[in-house]
């Protein structure tokens, strides 16, 4: 099988048909993420590892990552293994997971309200990956919100067009924006998708990064790796 290489890390991962694929979202917030080596870090919905991998490659030694699949826990597994990097993976539904509060908390959740009719003939997987019905918003905040640290951070990417509605989920939940990049189609073209990164509490200053350009690969770096 085909292994796909994780771009800015020197990991690659394979990935079965029939499961969600990664795409620009998923490397933007891999490269959007920061976290510290000691830090505990739960990845929501992990799919085939991407996400703990890019928080491998920034060092992270306490990795953690559910799923509602058993196939794609397999999968995830399998990629974690042939990179070397060992994870705790757990088959539950957010909502009824229990652990240790963390210190990093990412996601990169379904993007739609209602069931798109290309959906319908798709696998349970890619539907559960696409469409709101196992997870909403409203109840990703409030479950984030129970399991982060009081100083901990949670990084999410979503459609740009549904910003309104997460700040206000987050704001519900008592999180709060401190830092934000959006993913435009082109220097000419709207906004495609939003990376977050929130806090608890309130009061809080939100940067704005500089943008990316979907079309420009060289964009794609976050403000930390251009530093080093």
């Amino acid at each position: 099988m085909k292994a796909d290489y994780l771009n800015g890390t020197a990991y690659s991962i394979v990935q079965p048909a029939g499961m969600y694929h990664i795409n620009s979202d998923t490397e933007l917030l891999g490269r959007f993420l920061h976290v510290r080596r000691n830090d505990r870090v739960l990845d929501i919905g992990c799919a085939g590892g991407a996400l703990l991998l890019y928080a491998a490659h920034q060092g992270a030694q306490h990795l953690y990552g559910i799923d509602l699949f058993e196939d794609v826990l397999n999968v995830c597994e399998e990629n974690l293994r042939r990179n070397q990097v060992s994870a705790v993976l757990s088959r539950t539904p957010l909502q009824e997971y229990r652990a240790d509060r963390f210190d990093v908390i990412v996601c990169n959740p379904p993007y739609f309200r209602t069931m798109d009719e290309r959906l319908k003939n798709s696998s349970e997987i890619i539907r559960a990956a696409r469409h709101e019905e196992y997870l909403k918003p409203a109840e990703l905040f409030s479950s984030v919100k129970r399991l982060l640290k009081d100083n901990g951070r949670f990084y999410l990417v979503h459609r740009a067009s549904r910003l309104n509605e997460l700040l206000n989920n987050a704001r519900d939940a008592g999180l709060q924006a401190v830092r934000m990049r959006v993913a435009y189609a082109s220097q000419n073209g709207d906004g495609r998708s939003v990376l977050i990164e929130f806090r608890c509490g309130e009061g809080r200053e939100l940067k704005i990064q500089k943008p990316v350009f979907l079309d420009q690969r060289e964009t794609f770096a976050d403000e930390r790796e251009e530093k080093r």
